[in-house]
């Protein structure tokens, strides 16, 4: 089965670029027909939905947070990466990333990284 991990620092500073990468193993990013989500939760509230990479490349994004969002793989190393730019204490929260199969299943999970915004 496929298994996920996000790495990165979990303390990013205002006005910074918040940058994530989730690692697969067990399954390869380029296979039809999934796609590779990022997902997060602040603290208190719901998960939110931040975009995807299918196995094309292709991306889609969270209209809300399209202007600062980039997601991008390197399929050698079988990792896909998030790039969160110009953050505000309202990015803290836990960050995942996902696998998504079918009609929109989050079918594999990683275990989150809390990722904390602050001066």
């Amino acid at each position: 089965q496929v298994q996920l991990q996000e790495s990165g620092p979990g303390l990013v500073k205002p006005s910074q670029t918040l940058s994530l990468t989730c690692t697969v193993s067990g399954g390869s990013i380029t296979t039809s027909y999934y796609t590779w989500s990022w997902i997060r939760q602040p603290p208190g509230k719901g998960l939110e939905w931040m975009g995807v990479i299918a196995y094309d490349g292709s991306t889609d994004y969270n209209p809300s947070l399209k202007s600062r969002t980039s997601i991008s793989r390197d399929t050698s190393k079988n990792q896909f990466s998030l790039q969160l730019s110009s953050v505000a204490p309202e990015d803290t929260a836990v960050y995942y990333c996902a696998r998504v199969v079918g009609l929109g299943e989050y079918d594999s999970w990683g275990q989150g990284t809390q990722v904390t915004v602050s001066s």
